[in-house]
């Protein structure tokens, strides 16, 4: 079989990338250690036929709203949701409810991580259904929304976070154009909301009464080791954006290399996304696809501007509002500390460390975080409080 061809400038990266090959090695060997022992009871074709009847017989993912499309600055068409309030819920008074007859409804809108999709929020969109307006929207490049368009093309100019901010403003001005706003965040969402906050910061302090920042950061993103070596991770930072570009153009080829390492493909996400050993293999299942479904080339588009975030002096907008800082305790993609921090700077903030939780918190541990973000809108007048009061033990100290 002849030699694939090399994109230019790419075969320096590949010179550069021994010592982060090794790394990355080090990286996967907790997953492949899995894989090796799965290996040696279960049958490759069973292995396949098991994923297939998951993505089959998995609800995860599958509630849809009313579809819409925004448009950003760049022409990039974002794509949304918009589940409404139930017309049962909806009368003036109802079941305790805040009286908001006359008055434009509060919207809660949730933004999605790095390599995910809106229905990332699957557990907290289906407890939140029928309750409160709410809307799910993809990041540019992921989901259903388009290609980001500056992105594209021989005058490509790189993602950067403050580049989704902007899309949510466009979301936002589409789908929630007046009324109160809720802000829920995860990861890279949640980054978008400090740009967002950055750059519109009067908006921010006009309209929204609550903001979610769930396992995300506000900067020193390059200092993360992602349980690894601190040699070995500084290696690896080095030279994966020049790898990545480099894989990006060979899309087809990276692809079928996803597809024929499967397992082990797996075993990755398993152990970065989650930390309980006994999650629902559906919902591993489920996360895995999404993760797989975005292509290549994004990742790398995405990836440099998580080391250029910082936006610490941002989270100041959100400081006279109620908030809830929650992640993974054992989160290794953007750890507790990250979000310890990010409380740290707002006054009103409830901090929650969810025992056993990993970067996926809100698929891993649904209840714990639905049920916090219930607490939430209840704080900021959205919904009822919970019979008896708020319980002292979840909002005493941080």
């Amino acid at each position: 079989m002849p030699d694939l061809p090399v994109p230019a400038g790419a075969a320096a990266a590949w010179r550069r990338a021994g010592l982060a090959g090794a790394a990355i090695g080090v990286l996967a060997a907790g997953a492949a250690a899995g894989v090796a022992i799965e290996r040696l009871t279960v049958g490759r074709g069973m292995r396949r036929k098991a994923r297939l009847a998951l993505d089959a017989a998995g609800p995860y993912g599958a509630l849809r709203g009313d579809a819409g499309r925004a448009r950003a600055d760049d022409g990039t068409e974002l794509y949304y949701e918009i589940d409404e309030v139930d017309e049962a819920d909806d009368r003036e008074g109802a079941d305790g409810a805040p009286d908001t007859a006359g008055r434009p409804p509060l919207t809660v809108v949730f933004s999605h991580g790095y390599c995910l999709g809106q229905d990332s929020w699957h557990f907290q969109r289906a407890a939140l259904r029928g309750l409160v307006r709410t809307v799910h929207w993809d990041q540019r490049s992921h989901g259903r929304s388009a290609r980001g368009a500056s992105q594209r093309g021989p005058g490509a100019v790189p993602v950067s976070i403050d580049l989704l901010g902007r899309d949510l403003k466009a979301v936002l001005d589409a789908a929630a154009p007046e009324g109160p706003l809720v802000l829920v965040g995860h990861s890279m969402g949640g980054m978008t909301m400090m740009a967002l906050a950055d750059q519109y910061p009067e908006l921010v302090r006009d309209r929204v009464v609550g903001a979610a920042f769930v396992g995300t950061s506000c900067g020193r993103l390059g200092e993360v080791n992602y349980g690894l070596p601190v040699a070995g991770v500084n290696a690896v930072r080095r030279v994966l954006p020049q790898i990545l570009r480099a894989l990006g153009t060979q899309t087809e080829l990276v692809e079928r290399g996803r597809r024929a390492t499967a397992d082990l493909f797996a075993g990755l996400v398993k152990r970065y996304s989650f930390s309980s050993a006994d999650v629902d293999p559906a919902v591993a299942r489920f996360a895995e696809r999404m993760i797989e479904s975005t292509p290549i080339d994004v990742v790398a588009e995405f990836y440099p501007a998580f080391n250029d975030h910082d936006k610490a002096a941002a989270l100041g907008v959100f400081a006279e509002v109620p908030a809830l800082a929650l992640a993974g305790a054992a989160d290794l993609v953007t750890p507790s500390s990250h979000t310890e921090a990010i409380a740290a700077l707002l006054p009103d903030a409830e901090l929650v460390l969810v025992p056993d939780g990993g970067h996926l918190v809100m698929l891993e541990h649904p209840e714990a975080v639905s049920e916090r973000l219930l607490d939430l809108l209840a704080r900021v007048g959205a919904l009822p409080a919970p019979a008896g009061g708020a319980d002292p033990r979840r909002t005493a100290g941080r």
